[in-house]
C-alpha cells in the first residue's frame, strides 16, 4: 500500500500525486498526496533525516 509520506494518505489513483527521489540521498523515494503539496506540509526522508520542502 503507497502512501503520502507525510498524511499518510493512501495515494492509489490519486490524481495530482508526486513522486521523486529524496534531493540530498536519492535514494528514498519521497510521495506526496495533493493536500500535502499544496499546504507545503513538511516531510522527513527516512534514510537521510532530510527535511523538505525548502
Amino acid at each position: 500500500m503507497e502512501q503520502c509520506l507525510t498524511c499518510k494518505t493512501k495515494i492509489t489513483n490519486l490524481k495530482g500525486t508526486a513522486r521523486f527521489k529524496c534531493p540530498s540521498c536519492g535514494k528514498y523515494e519521497i510521495i506526496r498526496c495533493p493536500s500535502c503539496r499544496t499546504i507545503v506540509a513538511k516531510y522527513t526522508c527516512p534514510e537521510c533525516g532530510f527535511i523538505g520542502p525548502n
